[in-house]
């Protein structure tokens, strides 16, 4: 199948600190993809991949679960490993989960992490159905282009594919299990309305981390797909000044625009 217009991976390559983000649930690199440009543009070497089932339709991803997500965003991140002297981990949704999940198995060769209105659990009645209602009915309706910003569309599905919404539902036992193994510097961003991910997840996901090292930004003019939203350039602002107090040659004249 044909990849969705703006749905495309996107990779650059720059200097030694390298970055990788992570798309969410249903959605694409669209939804990442002016983030991607905007570290890109001031030398950090970026990888967004396209996870396996999305940008394309709803039907392929009935066949994709999370362990078919997970290992892209780790293949993405050993090929950072490689080329860069520093990488982190960035994810927006069902992304903030992945990239949460990376950190804490890959521990000490992640520098740090960044979350975006991450989610990190399936909530009301739709999680008590699932294991029965895949079964029964492929799909239900989607919730896209969650954006308070007039004329911004989220290039994503508009029908969940039940079977991977279950395997998104395991995952997310998984990675919560984990939170504790993660050590990592943590900047975590979120929306004050969110009409996809309650505020529930964010402070599930603070009380279990084990990062001392911690960066709460609340987000007053955006909705759930908040890196296309009102406050996508102070996310951008936000994570750039992280990542450079972290990797201190970033921003520095000659030192990270180098192949």
């Amino acid at each position: 199948m044909p990849v969705l217009p703006g749905a495309e991976p996107y990779r650059h390559e720059g200097g030694e600190v390298g970055v990788l983000l992570c798309h969410g649930f249903t959605g694409s690199p669209q939804s990442l993809r002016p983030w991607a440009e905007y570290l890109a543009a001031r030398g950090l070497t970026v990888s967004l991949p396209l996870l396996p089932g999305h940008g394309t339709r709803w039907r392929d991803m009935q066949l994709t679960g999370w362990q078919d997500w997970y290992a892209e965003v780790d293949r993405a991140l050993r090929e950072l490993l490689e080329r860069c002297s520093q990488v982190f981990v960035a994810g927006l949704s069902m992304g903030g989960a992945l990239a949460l999940r990376l950190a804490s198995k890959h521990g000490r060769a992640v520098s740090g992490v960044v979350v975006v209105n991450p989610g990190i659990k399936v909530h009301g009645l739709a999680a008590y159905a699932l294991p029965v209602a895949r079964h029964l009915v492929p799909s239900t309706k989607g919730l896209v282009s969650d954006i308070a910003k007039s004329g911004v569309e989220e290039v994503g599905y508009d029908r969940v594919p039940l079977h991977a919404a279950h395997s998104l539902r395991d995952f997310f036992r998984l990675v919560d299990t984990g939170l504790p193994q993660v050590t990592q510097p943590l900047l975590l961003l979120h929306s004050t309305v969110d009409h996809v991910v309650p505020p529930a997840d964010s402070a599930r996901i603070l009380s279990r981390v084990s990062s001392v090292d911690v960066r709460e930004v609340e987000l007053e003019h955006s909705y759930h797909v908040a890196t296309l939203d009102h406050d996508a350039e102070q996310i951008f602002d936000e994570s750039l000044a992280f990542i450079g107090r972290l990797a201190p040659s970033v921003g520095k004249k000659g030192s990270t625009t180098g192949g």
